[in-house]
């Protein structure tokens, strides 16, 4: 494989991805990179304010490009294995850490793959008949995505050794330069689909968090507002969009996961915690879905695991993903719990609720538009 001549650790094509075209002898700039991010995260967060139905075609035009390009590399990989074999099988864990810590983060990594596991959850109130289909949906998803991403790995273990997996930043363009050969333009295309689609399904999702937060009262007002022409939770977006351009600050994506996916399991611990304390202490309340209770003790355990073990591993991105959700406490008694507050405070959430409702023609749900 061509070695860039300005960076030694760039492997042309393979690490230029989608800017490879630009970049044809050199690894793009960080700054290219970051540019390309912030502008897609825009144009969704557009699509998602315009449109509902708009935004669930994105995530269905680009959920099937991602499942054809997967479907390619396991038929492709598989054919390898069967044709030729592979050696790499012979000791796949060789060279392995088994130390706890390092196993909870090599998680991470791959929960932030099936990331889009819970977002279903975040929705439910724009499901038709979600008592029915969220558990359906749940169970004909989870099975066909966790079959097709192990085939998936599997035909990467087949064809590419473990030098090659640890080396490469985007492991199906490198897996279509050794098996597609002039096709192998379809990887790169492919993996950029597939994270267009992921980004759209996270920005959907997530900002109907933002929206029932702030509905309860755990997050200011103006976030609650919806268009009264969309019916799209528009300042939710426009917040999760600036959240998102403030994090592009971080370089290393891995830091971004070890972040993300330690907040999430710390709160995933205690909604778990809460639904099993609930389970025991009021039995006989009313669960439109229950399941059986070996499930949620199973995944509290797992909780466990991937929340304290990584504590002395990653005291760093621990101790900062601590920090985001301990700086919050305050913002939360001062603008939310604390009801006597100077008239200057109030006076300023009315302006931004105001200025918000103005922007982007929003009313509060359960009030008629002007």
């Amino acid at each position: 494989m061509n070695r860039c001549p300005y960076h030694a650790t760039c492997k042309l094509p393979a690490d230029c991805g989608i800017l490879q075209p630009i970049w044809l002898t050199c690894e793009p700039p960080t700054e290219a990179i970051r540019l390309i991010a912030a502008v897609i995260t825009c144009l969704l967060t557009v699509i998602n304010c315009y449109n509902v139905k708009w935004a669930t075609r994105v995530q269905d035009i680009f959920t099937g490009t991602k499942i054809l390009a997967l479907i390619i590399i396991i038929i492709a990989g598989l054919y390898a294995l069967f044709a030729y074999g592979s050696p790499n099988f012979d000791r796949p864990m060789s060279g392995s850490t088994v130390e706890p810590g390092y196993i909870a983060l090599a998680f991470y990594s791959g929960l932030f793959s099936y990331s889009g596991w819970n977002y279903l959850n975040f929705v439910t109130e724009e499901l038709k008949d979600p008592y029915r289909n969220l558990p359906r949906a749940i169970w004909i998803s989870m099975p066909t995505v966790t079959t097709i991403y192990v085939l998936a790995n599997i035909a990467y273990v087949a064809v590419l050794s473990q030098d090659e997996l640890l080396s490469s930043s985007a492991v199906a363009v490198t897996f279509g330069e050794k098996m597609l050969g002039v096709m192998s333009w379809i990887m790169p295309f492919s993996v950029a689909c597939s994270t267009f689609g992921a980004l759209n399904g996270a920005i959907f999702a997530s900002s109907r968090l933002f929206f029932v937060g702030a509905r309860q009262g755990h997050l200011p007002q103006a976030i609650a507002l919806i268009n009264v022409k969309r019916f799209t939770p528009i300042p939710s977006l426009v917040f999760l969009c600036i959240i998102t351009l403030v994090l592009l600050i971080i370089k290393d994506i891995y830091v971004l996961i070890n972040y993300l996916s330690f907040v999430e399991g710390l709160f995933t611990t205690f909604s778990v915690s809460g639904l099993l304390w609930l389970r025991f202490r009021k039995p006989d309340m009313e669960r439109p879905i229950k399941i059986n209770i070996i499930f949620p003790i199973i995944f509290f355990i797992i909780c466990l695991f991937l929340v304290t073990f990584p504590c002395y591993v990653s005291p760093w991105e621990v101790s900062v993903g601590l920090i985001m959700i301990v700086s919050g406490i305050p913002m939360y008694f001062i603008f939310i719990y604390w009801q006597n507050k100077p008239r200057w405070i109030e006076k300023a959430s009315e302006t931004l609720n105001l200025l918000c409702a103005r922007t982007f023609m929003c009313v509060l749900e359960d009030q008629p538009a002007a």
